[in-house]
């Protein structure tokens, strides 16, 4: 395996091939002059010296030399020559996870000249020209090899894939930021939904929702408590657990699978920004039409009963004596005579009315592509810090979920500044280490604060000084080391034991859904469950001799993996479905635990990252076939 990279995301995925497959890894980084500078501890302000010097041993640590099982090479890009050098020939798999898309893809195209059968995973951002590549580089993989071959024969696993770290954990991201929050993997119109569910209360029956994916560390609904990890133990979280465990588990909460389907095809962005009728004019402004409006209606209806004209005439005239138009009555009543003062009172103030909906109007046609500010009295909001490639995603994620949100961005031509345009969502541009930053966002009014800037010490810094201001605020930290992670959220657990702290390591959230791609699987995507991972991906049952010809019952192997839903789109054989089903996708998600898996079927299951490897890896396939 071979991992070219320039941050966090190429040395994490480089450990979880090594670590968990079992794989022979060439790690390929710039050299020590030339790497993304990772974010250091020891550069934050005052305010947070105290708490750095306990965590800047974490970041330090594994930074050093390369581990067993890995080669390091140090090259500035990965160039035909490189590539060659590092045995791009004979490898398996190459992974490019430059944080550029460009140097990504031009070497993810020398590469499948270098060896039309190697297995590609490319990290892009730009999700549309990912797609346009992968079609691209599998195109190029059939003329070389041969259509069958790619498709279907000996070599099916020579293919593409292209993933975004950000988007894989946005959803970990909004959800650990968000009660209640529904954790939701979508993947090629495949659409799995789980939700993290608090314990019962007694007396209180559960919702088990169609299974339950994980049970939560014992000290999970504690805010002072314990994240869980794989090295947590019994009281640490208990992924794919059986009914038995389910049954004894009390005082724990749980993650369930509430939906499996096919979703539709996304709504196509809108090309320009046109804003709604009835934010053209501000409520003052139409308060005041509508009192011109009423006033009119009055003259007229006055009008008709002191002169028995017919109601459209006495509107008529109204209307003329309001534009001021030359018809005094000098021979009139008394009281035609004040009502046509009084309606050239009315057109005198009608004037200024339409001049300021004129200028209302322009100006909002003029500022639509302009950043809002924060609204007065707003609360409950979110406040994002940082509108880079997660937090853009972020962004996008949570205006999904309708929740109300206030961005911090320091760069006015950030990469996220179009999206907020886009949503309308109001933005304060500044250094959020500044002093009245986070007070024009409203921080002592939001119920969550995300800091997913790329500086540690930035996104530190903002959730000690928010937490100054509001000490039981919700923070949620992106941090470049989840060592560095750990330590960070067991200091400020301890000094902020009633409030919910959570940090979050990208590369840590995104790696296992890289290694799975290098293994050659269709990974779906990853729902984190506290500190450890959980992988939905869709398998042929063909060859796998822990599926193949046994129950959905029997294929299932608690605390590694799960079957949870059968797609018999492309079988072809005519043979029933054995549960209730989509109609027209073929996906049937309510096995029954007698129904027999067969060679042909296609199945999609969770797994953890040991137990997808121990299924799925090449090591474990070449066992099973000797």
């Amino acid at each position: 395996m071979v991992v070219c990279g320039d941050d966090g995301l190429a040395h994490r995925l480089a450990a979880e091939l090594r670590g968990v497959y079992r794989e022979q890894v060439t790690l390929v980084v710039p050299p020590a002059g030339r790497r993304v500078r990772q974010p250091m501890a020891g550069r934050a302000r005052a305010v947070s010296a105290a708490l750095l010097g306990r965590v800047v041993t974490a970041v330090n640590r594994g930074n050093g030399t390369a581990a067993a099982g890995e080669r390091v090479v140090e090259a500035a890009e990965p160039t035909e020559a490189v590539l060659a050098e590092v045995g791009v020939e004979r490898a398996a798999a190459l992974a490019l996870v430059y944080d550029d898309d460009e140097t990504n893809i031009r070497a993810a195209l020398t590469a499948r000249r270098l060896n039309p059968r190697l297995r590609l995973v490319l990290r892009l951002y730009n999700r549309r020209l990912g797609q346009h590549i992968e079609e691209l580089l599998d195109q190029a993989a059939e003329l070389a090899v041969g259509a069958e071959a790619v498709r279907g024969g000996a070599d099916a696993d020579i293919a593409t894939t292209v993933l975004s770290d950000a988007d894989t954990t946005a959803p970990a991201l909004v959800a650990t930021a968000l009660v209640g929050t529904s954790k939701v993997v979508d993947a090629e119109g495949l659409l799995l939904r789980a939700v993290e569910r608090r314990p019962p209360r007694p007396g209180e029956v559960a919702d088990p929702g169609l299974c339950t994916l994980a049970l939560l560390s014992a000290t999970s609904n504690d805010p002072a408590g314990a994240e869980g990890s794989e090295d947590s133990g019994d009281q640490g979280p208990r992924l794919l657990p059986d009914a038995a465990t389910v049954a004894a588990a009390t005082g724990r909460g749980a993650v369930v699978l509430e939906q499996v389907s096919y979703s539709g095809p996304p709504l196509p962005a809108g090309r320009g920004v046109v804003p709604p009728f009835g934010s053209l004019f501000s409520l003052r402004l139409r308060w005041s039409l509508a009192g011109l409006v009423a006033a009119v209606v009055a003259l007229a209806i006055a009008l008709t009963l002191m002169t028995r004209d017919h109601p459209l005439h006495a509107t008529y005239v109204t209307l003329l004596d309001l534009f001021g138009i030359n018809d005094p009555a000098h021979h009139d009543s008394t009281g035609r005579q004040v009502l046509q003062l009084l309606s050239g009172l009315v057109g005198l103030l009608l004037l200024p009315v339409l001049l300021a909906a004129v200028l209302e109007a322009l100006g909002t046609f003029r500022t639509a592509s302009a950043l809002r500010k924060p609204p007065r009295g707003l609360g409950g909001h979110v406040v994002l810090l940082g509108l880079g490639k997660i937090g853009t995603r972020v962004l996008t994620r949570l205006r999904e979920l309708h929740i109300p949100v206030v961005c911090v961005e320091a760069d006015p031509e950030a990469r996220g500044m179009a999206t907020a345009r886009r949503l309308r969502v109001p933005v304060v541009v500044g250094d959020v280490t500044q002093e009245g930053v986070l007070e024009a966002a409203k921080i002592h009014r939001a119920d969550a604060l995300l800091a997913l800037t790329s500086a540690d010490t930035t996104n530190l810094e903002a959730v000690l000084y928010a937490r100054s201001v509001r000490p039981d605020l919700r923070a949620v930290l992106r941090l470049y080391d989840d060592d560095f992670a750990q330590a960070v959220y067991r200091t400020l657990r301890t000094a902020h034991p009633g409030a919910l702290t959570r940090s979050r390591s990208v590369s840590h959230l995104a790696a296992p859904a890289f290694a799975g791609a290098m293994m050659g699987r269709q990974i779906l995507g990853a729902i984190p469950v506290e500190r450890r991972v959980l992988l939905f991906a869709a398998v042929s049952v063909r060859g796998l001799a822990q599926l193949e010809g046994r129950t959905v019952g029997e294929a299932f192997r608690a605390g590694a993996w799960r079957v949870l839903a059968l797609d018999t789109a492309g079988r072809g054989d005519g043979a029933a479905e054995p549960g209730p089903g989509v109609p027209g996708a073929g996906l049937v998600w309510d096995l029954p635990d007698t129904y027999v898996l067969r060679g042909e079927d296609r199945v999609v299951l969770a797994a953890t990252r040991r137990g997808l490897a121990e299924l799925l890896g090449r090591r474990g396939r070449d066992r099973a076939g000797a």
